[in-house]
């Protein structure tokens, strides 16, 4: 059947653009598991390199009722892509075109293969930004970012992906093309574009996107703040926002993740990290705002922000593939979001429950007028496989029950895939209903990626 199936997707896309080959994302639980003996099963991979080539692929999966999971950059962490035998991977690399840039009213179009940190590039070279940086983003893809509801390091200042995508072109699993709607907004119905936002290919495929992009600010200015706790710390960030700030970078670490990332500091301070980008007077106006909101905590000058700087991409998903080398060994992060009046309380319940294996680390960043992210990063090894997949899903566990006790989102930005499946519906309550009757409306066959959001169960 798997040679039938290779002819038949080969008379559609060229011999060369199929190829059999395991394929999985950066899941920590899959590369524990592969470690210990668990190979991933070979699945045919079809690079298709235009918008007709998807649509037949799709619809010869629809046919035969072939499950299919789009491929981007394969960046992410939560076992979205891992597809089971017999199922067929849509590897999305060969539409990597940047279309068109649109340096008047600030509009990029691409395909959704393009390389995150390949658009990046281009748009600075223009002047412009789209003020995306996830830590991975050297590893991403323009349609992987949007599968995942991506957020980036600049989010308190640009957004998110959703704030910064304007229209969407999608495959649908019939063939059907659903092209990007005019406008910068539009009231002419619901923006159903952003259903496929965080949707992890599990409703058609993303083939390219319209997105809003940015003059590239005139003038940055970064500083360094120690506080005494945690909560200081946390008023701190509160204060800025409210006050209408809108910082490009605002990071504060617990005392644990200060001295893991280097800020020499006294024992048990807090050290925050905020940036102020925009017009050279703007910049500089609102970094003494910061000071003033800032309070009795001590000024560290520049320093720290050149420190992040320099280390910005360290704790990449690919990078933290080299911790899980060694057997026994795990390593993994999550991102719960709160409100401020929960953030504290969230931290003092996630960072017990993690610390299992002893490395147990959180920062806070992605603020938002209503609270912010909680990052929480853990680690530890065991005496075997056993006891190490024991002591990793413990952490996980226990974070996950403390987020739906809080009323904390269970993801703020990886998304869910396999690692949140067990908890998603808990968090949505009637809106698993909803999706559950989106995902029936729009693949009634069911061929669209089995583990996204949670499955299609």
């Amino acid at each position: 059947m798997r040679a039938e199936s290779k002819a038949e997707l080969e008379k559609i896309v060229g011999p060369t653009a199929v190829d059999e080959r395991p394929v999985r994302d950066l899941w920590p639980l899959a590369i524990m598991d592969e470690r210990a003996g668990t190979v991933p099963p070979r699945v045919l991979v079809v690079r298709p390199t235009g918008r007709d080539q998807v649509a037949d692929v799709l619809r010869w999966a629809t046919s035969k009722r072939v499950a299919v999971t789009p491929m981007g950059g394969g960046s992410g962490v939560c076992g979205a892509l891992a597809p089971a035998a017999g199922e067929v991977v849509m590897d999305m690399g060969a539409l990597d075109r940047v279309l068109e840039i649109d340096e008047t009213n600030l509009i990029c179009t691409c395909e959704a293969g393009v390389n995150g940190y390949a658009l990046e590039q281009q748009l600075n070279a223009r002047g412009l930004t789209l003020g995306h940086y996830p830590s991975s983003l050297p590893g991403t893809t323009v349609g992987g970012l949007i599968a995942t509801r991506s957020s980036g390091q600049e989010s308190s200042r640009y957004g998110s992906i959703e704030d910064m995508v304007l229209g969407l072109a999608v495959v649908l699993p019939d063939g059907t093309f659903a092209a990007p709607r005019p406008g910068p907004r539009s009231a002419a119905g619901p923006a159903l574009h952003q259903v496929f936002l965080g949707a992890e290919g599990g409703l058609g495929v993303v083939i390219g996107a319209v997105l809003r992009v940015h003059r590239l600010p005139e003038a940055t200015v970064g500083r360094g703040y120690a506080f005494g706790d945690l909560r200081a710390g946390l008023a701190c960030m509160r204060s800025v926002m409210q006050a209408g700030i809108r910082p490009l970078v605002m990071r504060l670490y617990d005392a644990e993740d200060t001295l893991f990332s280097g800020y020499e500091v006294q024992e048990g301070e807090c050290v925050l990290v905020i940036a102020t980008a925009g017009l050279a007077e703007v910049a500089e106006a609102e970094s003494r705002a910061v000071e003033r909101f800032a309070g009795g905590a001590r000024g560290l000058g520049e320093e720290p922000w050149q420190r992040w700087q320099r280390h910005r991409f360290d704790l990449s998903a690919e990078r933290l593939q080299a911790f899980l080398t060694p057997a026994g060994a795990y390593l993994d992060t999550i991102e719960l979001a709160a409100s401020w009046t929960v953030l504290a309380e969230l931290h003092a319940r996630v960072k017990p429950a993690i610390a299992v294996g002893g490395l147990a680390l959180c920062h806070f960043s992605h603020a938002y007028e209503q609270g912010c992210c909680a990052y929480f990063t853990f680690g530890g090894s065991g005496d075997d496989e056993v006891e190490a997949r024991a002591a990793y899903v413990r952490a996980w566990e226990g974070a996950m029950s403390a987020a739906l006790e809080l009323g904390a989102t269970i993801s703020h930005h990886h998304g869910v895939g396999q690692a949140r499946a067990r908890w998603v519906a808990d968090e949505l309550g009637g809106w698993m209903r909803v999706w559950r009757a989106v995902k029936a409306g729009i693949d009634p066959e069911g061929i669209m990626n089995p583990r996204a959001v949670g499955g299609s169960r």
